[in-house]
């Protein structure tokens, strides 16, 4: 473990369609190229040794580093105090905006502020996870790393013609780069690593660089000032709305779960999966924080991804249905799952999963959260035009046939399908929510027969799905596991907050899923789920216990829950997925569905404080 870096002592950059992560000791260790799921250029984060990195640090044998975020940017700074000197790097990638573009730079602007300091740089690209060697090519400005495959990632020098040439190359092995800079209070050299560069290395001037700086700090501020959130918890907040920006491949407006794959949900277990996927689920809970931030042109960029992949296989009668639970940023669905045995893994974590093997599993609760999503978009402005809501017609019609059977349920089990509540609950939102729709927009609907599937699924939650000897609501029919999941049945209306049926629920999850304000998903020894080992509590959940926490009128709580989640940040205000019992991050990072969450409970609790 000494060998790797916490998961949370990392930063996220990005430029809106790949992403990196840089450490709080200046190295990236993680940058997949040209998109958030392609195969990684740096990939130490899950293999110290044979995934490759960027690395800026001093050469002083002790150091103490602190980083942050530019106020308002994705800009990131990863600040070097010694003795003898202060230095910092500035690290950033501009954005490429919504063309698809195989070029991408990512931006390492190195300074001395105090006294002076020696920098080791070292640059060992390892492509196509670290299994196509390539050649290292040394010009006057800079370096061309060309692999087997003929993938290229060019190193451009940040300087002045006249500047004294101060950087010393002191090795060459496997074709890496290695070099130290040595540098006094106020000078500055950088480099640009760009992939798909459209020519030879080139010697990137100072005005050059500062226009890119410039542009790039603008860019993330002008974006940021549109948000109308004015809460208790705005620097949280938004810095939560840049980090799912950052998440967002801008061409086709889906948004990956997370920018990392098979980062362990236990150290040494088996539970590493690839979230650099879109899921169904994930993304339109985006639209709700998108929205309840004021951000109207991501929520209808996902809105119409969304209805693509409605229309792609409506009337689709396939196992799975209509719509699958997980597709590649831009839409395709071909996400077969892969082993790299040639990594050892996160911390010695493996198997190291590429790709995701639950993207054909059968989730009945994708229906209701496409469809609650839309229904909240159209009540915003964001109108489905009729070749979408024609394509959703068919996906009820499969749904009126088919909501009554197992599944494998949201959180992606692989232990066999199970008549799971929550499917039950999301397949009634999206009757329900197709109904209101329909009387909206005087839509030509078969609302008798939806209507007659939600009542029908409303009937036999509330029976199968109740639990007499819990008095609470369970995972599935049959049990009596307790499921967070089911945190969401008053946040989407299918049973009143003040209810004492939910009252009770909420008593019992805290009895048994809570522990000091953190909240578990489930319990696995009770409920197996086809995998070994154990896993954190789940951020995510957490942040649904405090906005129903809130909506039930319990805000005292529920502010006292979110403020002790707020002290499991890190030093940037990122989330990964879990949380372990040392209080150490897990799974991938960050993940979109914590901070997705996180906004939606401060925007609850916000509006339940004010009614006090």
């Amino acid at each position: 473990m000494d060998d790797y870096p916490l998961i949370e002592n990392h930063g996220l950059l990005g430029d809106l369609q790949t992403a990196a992560l840089v450490t709080t000791e200046g190295t990236v260790d993680w940058f997949c190229v040209p998109r958030f799921d392609s195969p990684s250029v740096f990939g130490a984060l899950l293999d110290k040794d044979k995934g490759g990195h960027c690395t800026v640090r001093p050469q002083h044998a002790t150091y103490t580093t602190k980083q942050l975020y530019l106020p308002d940017t994705a800009v990131l700074v990863t600040r070097f105090m010694t003795e003898a000197g202060a230095g910092e790097v500035l690290d950033f990638m501009p954005v490429t905006g919504t063309t698809v573009t195989p070029r991408h730079r990512l931006v390492r602007m190195v300074r001395c502020v105090r006294g002076s300091m020696t920098f080791d740089v070292e640059i060992t690209p390892r492509f196509d996870y670290g299994r196509k060697a390539h050649k290292l090519h040394m010009t006057e400005h800079g370096a061309v790393f060309v692999s087997d495959d003929g993938a290229e990632l060019t190193v451009h020098a940040i300087r002045e013609p006249e500047d004294e040439r101060i950087l010393e190359v002191l090795t060459d092995r496997q074709d890496d780069l290695h070099f130290t800079l040595t540098l006094q209070a106020g000078q500055e050299r950088g480099l640009i690593l760009e992939s798909a560069a459209d020519g030879p290395p080139k010697e990137i001037r100072l005005a050059e660089y500062w226009q890119i700086f410039e542009d790039t700090v603008k860019y993330w501020r002008s974006w940021l000032s549109h948000s109308q959130y004015s809460g208790r918890w705005r620097e949280a907040v938004e810095r939560s709305a840049i980090t799912l920006k950052l998440m967002t491949y801008a061409p086709s407006g889906a948004l990956v779960a997370a920018p990392t794959a098979a980062l362990p949900e236990q150290l040494g277990g088996e539970r590493n999966w690839d979230y650099r996927f879109t899921w169904v689920r994930d993304a339109s809970f985006s639209v709700y924080a998108l929205l309840g931030l004021g951000f109207t042109e991501e929520a209808r960029a996902f809105i119409v991804w969304l209805g693509n992949r409605v229309k792609e296989r409506a009337g689709s009668d396939g196992d799975s249905g209509p719509l699958n639970i997980m597709y590649k940023v831009d839409g395709s669905s071909d996400l077969d799952e892969q082993i790299l045995d040639h990594w050892e893994g996160y911390a010695g974590s493996a198997p190291v999963r590429i790709g995701n093997g639950a993207a054909t599993q059968l989730q009945l609760d994708v229906y209701g959260e496409a469809l609650d999503s839309i229904y909240f978009a159209h009540r915003h402005g964001i109108q489905l035009g009729h070749g979408g809501w024609t394509s959703l017609l068919t996906n009820l019609d499969w749904l009126v046939d088919h909501w009554d059977q197992a599944g494998e349920g949201l959180w992606e089990t692989r232990g066999g399908r199970k008549n799971f509540t929550y499917g039950r609950v999301m397949s009634w939102v999206a009757f329900d929510r197709a109904l209101r729709l329909a009387e909206s927009n005087g839509r030509p609907a078969a609302a008798a027969r939806w209507s007659a599937a939600r009542d029908e699924i409303y009937d036999q939650v509330m029976t199968k799905g109740w639990s007499e000897g819990q008095q609470a609501f369970i995972q599935h029919y049959g049990s009596d596991v307790l499921d967070s999941s089911l945190l969401r049945m008053s946040t989407v209306g299918f049973i009143i907050p003040e209810d004492p049926m939910w009252l009770s629920t909420l008593d019992a999850m805290e009895r048994e899923l809570v522990s000091d304000s953190l909240v578990y998903r489930y319990n696995p020894e009770a409920s197996p789920d086809g995998l070994r080992g154990s896993e954190g509590t789940f951020s995510l959940c957490t942040f649904m216990y405090v906005d129903a926490l809130a909506r039930a009128g319990r805000t005292n709580k529920a502010r006292l829950v979110f403020e002790k989640m707020m002290g499991y940040a890190n030093h940037l205000g990122l989330y990964s997925e879990e949380i372990d019992l040392t209080g150490r991050q897990l799974g991938n990072f960050p993940q979109a569905f914590t901070h997705l969450a996180l906004i939606d409970a401060a925007i609850t609790l916000d509006a339940a404080l004010e009614r006090r």
